[in-house]
């Protein structure tokens, strides 16, 4: 499988990660000075959701798919191989967001699947690791506030 993933302790119950993970995105899913925007969430497997991502420089990256699943207070997914009203896109990933009690916090995981091997690389490249794991830090300073 050609993933990537980051993992994350957060010193909050489940419920409250999960609260902050789909209601509060727009102050945790991009890493600082880049902000989320979101807009359509059809919170469900089939469902449309955007999300657009602004730039310190005025870039503009729209993100837009379906949900695959959502398993409220446990999971969801989204690709951007579906866009719109069922319609084909090139595809790049399967994104997966999830939590899990551990001890008396949650364990929050991130994962990235690709098509290809070169699609994995070129996430890798384009600085997943360091996204990913800034997003998480500004989750976990969020939940454990």
């Amino acid at each position: 499988m050609n993933e990537l993933s980051i993992t994350r302790f957060i010193a909050a119950p489940v419920e409250r990660v999960w609260d902050v993970l789909v209601n509060r995105q727009e102050e945790w899913f991009c890493p600082a000075p880049w902000r989320a925007v979101p807009g359509r969430q059809d919170r469900r497997a089939g469902g449309q959701c955007a999300m657009t991502m602004h730039g310190p420089d005025g870039e503009v990256m729209p993100n837009n798919g379906i949900y695959l699943a959502w398993d409220e207070g446990r999971r969801f997914a989204v690709t951007d191989a579906i866009v719109d009203d069922l319609v084909p896109n090139g595809p790049f990933m399967i994104g997966i967001w999830e939590v899990t009690p551990e001890g008396d916090g949650t364990r929050y995981t991130a994962s990235a699947r690709h098509w290809s091997e070169e699609a994995r690389a070129q996430h890798e490249a384009m600085g997943f690791t360091q996204g990913w794991s800034a997003a998480a830090d500004q989750l976990a300073a969020l939940c454990e506030a």
